[in-house]
C-alpha cells in the first residue's frame, strides 16, 4: 500500500445544535492512499455526502463538525490539519490540491454562464498570473482531456448532453491537477452505458495524471469493478473497510452482503436478487445498540445493545469490520 494523501480520524458531524442534534457521522477513522481508488458505498442517508462535505469543509448550515481531524499529507511529509484552516487558506486549498464533482452536473454548473467562463473561472481565481489566452488554450485541453470538442467551449449548460455536463464537471475538478479528486454520485442520472464510459475514462485519466479518488455512490457494482478498496456506511458509521475484491467475494459484514445481493452480477450465473429488508434507521431515531440490528437476520443478542467497533476480524489485519459475529461479544447485563 502507497503512503497515505488523507487521513480522517475520529470524525463527527451532528445536523443542529443541543439536545435536538442530530448526529449524522460518528468517530469516522479513514485512510486514502496515494494514487488510489477507494469507494464509499452505502444506502441514502448513511452519510456518503456528509462526509465529503464535512472533509472539503463545506457543510451548509445547520452542519457543524463537532469534533475529530482530517490531514492533508502533502509530498514533501507535511501534514496539513484542514479543521484548522482559515477561510483564505481554504479557498487556496480547494481546487488546488483537492477538488470535488458534486450530484447533478446541470444544478451544479450555472445555466447563464459558457463552458468557456466556467472552466476558465477557476483559473483565474487561482493562477491570476496567467493570460486569457493562456486560459481558453488550457480550457481546450482540458475538454479534450475528457473527450470533449474544443468547440463547445462556447456551448451552455443546457445546450450539452448529461453526459458531457458531467465530463465538464470532471474538467473542472482536474483542471489545477489536484491530488484528490472526491466524486459524489456523478454518475447517479446517468444510463448505464454512460457511467462506464465516464468510469473508465476517469480511471484512464487517474493512471495518467495520478490523482487519487474518492468515489462516493449508494451502486456498489460500480465500485467493485472501478475501486481499489472500499468503505461501506450505515447510519453514520463505517461498518467495512477492505478490498473490493474482498468485499465481493467474502463481505464479513450482513449489510455489505445485502447490498452485494440487491444488484445483479457483472459476471458469471444469474442469482438471485434478496435486497434487505425494512429501511435505514432515521439518525434522530437510532435503535440501541447496532444500528442495522432491526434489519439483520444473523444478529445476536449483543447486537441490541452494544455497538461494535471496527477492527479486524478474525486477525485478518487487511480489513476492518463493525460486527458481533467476527468480535468477542460483551457478557449480557446482569438481571437486578
Amino acid at each position: 500500500m502507497s503512503e497515505p494523501v488523507l487521513t480522517i480520524s475520529g470524525l463527527n458531524v451532528d445536523y443542529g445544535t443541543g439536545d435536538d442534534a442530530v448526529h449524522a457521522l460518528r468517530d469516522i477513522d479513514l485512510t486514502l492512499h496515494r494514487g488510489e481508488v477507494l469507494g464509499l458505498a452505502g444506502e441514502s442517508g448513511s452519510g456518503k455526502s456528509t462526509l465529503a462535505y464535512a472533509v472539503t469543509r463545506l457543510l451548509s448550515p445547520p452542519g457543524v463538525i463537532t469534533g475529530g481531524e482530517v490531514h492533508y499529507h502533502q509530498r514533501d511529509g507535511e501534514a496539513l490539519d484542514l479543521m484548522t484552516l482559515s477561510a483564505p487558506e481554504l479557498r487556496a486549498f480547494r481546487w488546488q490540491e483537492l477538488s470535488i464533482v458534486f450530484q447533478g452536473a446541470m444544478n451544479s454548473l450555472n445555466p447563464v454562464h459558457t463552458v468557456h467562463s466556467q472552466l476558465t473561472d477557476v483559473l483565474q481565481a487561482h493562477r491570476p498570473e496567467m493570460r486569457r489566452a493562456e486560459r481558453t488554450a488550457r480550457a481546450e485541453e482540458l475538454l479534450k482531456l475528457v473527450g470533449i470538442s474544443a468547440d463547445r467551449l462556447g456551448a451552455y449548460p443546457h445546450q450539452l448532453s448529461g453526459g458531457m455536463r458531467q465530463r465538464v464537471m470532471i474538467a473542472m475538478a482536474l483542471a489545477l491537477e489536484p491530488e484528490i479528486v472526491i466524486m459524489d454520485e456523478p454518475t447517479t442520472a446517468l444510463d448505464v452505458v454512460m457511467q462506464r464510459q465516464i468510469l473508465r475514462q476517469l480511471i484512464k485519466l487517474r493512471e495518467e495524471l495520478g490523482f487519487s479518488v474518492v468515489f462516493i455512490t449508494h451502486d456498489i457494482s460500480l465500485l467493485i469493478e472501478f475501486s481499489g478498496r472500499i468503505a461501506i456506511m450505515y447510519g453514520g458509521r463505517i461498518v467495512e473497510e477492505a478490498g473490493a475484491s474482498d468485499i465481493y467475494r467474502d463481505p464479513r459484514h450482513p449489510y455489505s452482503d445485502g447490498l452485494l445481493h440487491s444488484f445483479p452480477a457483472l459476471h458469471g450465473p444469474r442469482r438471485e436478487l434478496s435486497g434487505i429488508p425494512g429501511s435505514p434507521p432515521h439518525l434522530s431515531a437510532m435503535p440501541a445498540g447496532c444500528a442495522f440490528h432491526p434489519r439483520c437476520a444473523k444478529k445476536v443478542g449483543a447486537c441490541d445493545t452494544h455497538v461494535p467497533v471496527l477492527a479486524p476480524p478474525d486477525g485478518d489485519g487487511s480489513r476492518s469490520v463493525a460486527c458481533w459475529l467476527h468480535q468477542e461479544a460483551p457478557a449480557p447485563a446482569a438481571r437486578s
